[in-house]
C-alpha cells in the first residue's frame, strides 16, 4: 500500500524527534566544530616553509698565488681531516683548514688557477642546517630565533625531524625595490635557518629538499 504524503511527513518528524537521533546529530555538529577549531588553532600557531633545503656553507680551497694545477689528492665524497693536502698548484700545497666532506674537485691538471679560484670545495657536515625561503608576507613577523620547528625531507617521506630556529636573515635575498606596471611592490624573500643534530640524523645529506613547520606559540 502506498504511503500518503502526510504519513511520510509524520514518520520523518518521528525520527527527528527521537532523542537518540537528535543526540547523534548534536555530537556530529560538535565534532565538526571542534575539528574546525583545532585546525584554526594549528594553522594560526604555525608557519610552513615549503621551499627548503638541507645545506651547509661551502668552503673553497684555493691558491694564494697564481700557478698551474699539478696534482689533486682527493675525490668528491671523501671525508678529510684538518690540514689534509688536497692539491698542488705550482709549488704550493693546498690544505684543508678544517675537517669535512669534499663536494667538488677541479681535476684539470695543467690549468692555471688564480688566488680565490677554488680547486677543491668542501662542507663541514656538523654545520648542516635546513635553510628555507619565506615570503615576507607569509608569517615572517611570527618567526623568532629559538622557536621549535619540525621538518620533513622529500627523500624520506613523512618522517618528521626535530629542530630549532637558528637564524632569521636580517636582510632579504634581493634588497632592491622593484615595481611592475601595476605599481605593486615586489615581495621580498628571507632565509630561515633551522639547526638540528647531524649525529642524530646521519641520513640527511647536503642538497636534499625539505619542508619546515615553525611553531610560533
Amino acid at each position: 500500500m502506498e504511503q500518503t504524503a502526510t504519513e511520510v511527513t509524520k514518520k520523518k518528524n518521528g525520527i527527528l524527534s527521537n532523542p537518540i537521533f537528535r543526540n547523534i546529530g548534536i555530537v556530529v555538529v560538535a565534532i565538526i566544530i571542534a575539528a574546525g577549531l583545532v585546525y584554526w588553532h594549528i594553522s594560526s600557531s604555525t608557519v610552513s616553509i615549503t621551499n627548503s633545503t638541507v645545506s651547509a656553507s661551502q668552503i673553497n680551497i684555493s691558491p694564494s698565488d697564481a700557478g698551474v694545477l699539478k696534482a689533486v689528492y682527493v675525490n668528491e665524497g671523501d671525508g678529510i681531516l684538518a690540514n689534509t693536502v688536497v692539491a698542488q698548484v705550482g709549488d704550493e700545497l693546498l690544505k684543508s683548514q678544517t675537517s669535512g666532506l669534499v663536494t667538488t674537485v677541479n681535476k684539470q691538471i695543467g690549468t692555471t688557477f688564480n688566488p680565490g679560484q677554488a680547486v677543491v670545495s668542501m662542507i663541514d657536515p656538523t654545520q648542516l642546517r635546513i635553510i628555507g625561503q619565506l615570503d615576507e608576507d607569509k608569517g615572517l613577523d611570527k618567526i623568532k630565533v629559538g622557536q621549535p620547528a619540525t621538518f620533513t625531507v622529500d627523500a624520506f617521506g613523512s618522517k618528521v625531524y626535530q629542530g630549532i630556529i637558528d637564524e632569521v636573515s636580517p636582510t632579504a635575498e634581493s634588497s632592491s625595490v622593484v615595481f611592475n606596471i601595476s605599481d605593486q611592490r615586489q615581495t621580498q624573500i628571507f632565509d630561515i635557518k633551522v639547526r638540528f643534530n647531524p649525529e642524530q640524523y646521519p641520513e640527511l645529506k647536503n642538497g636534499m629538499s625539505a619542508k619546515i613547520t615553525v611553531y610560533t606559540k
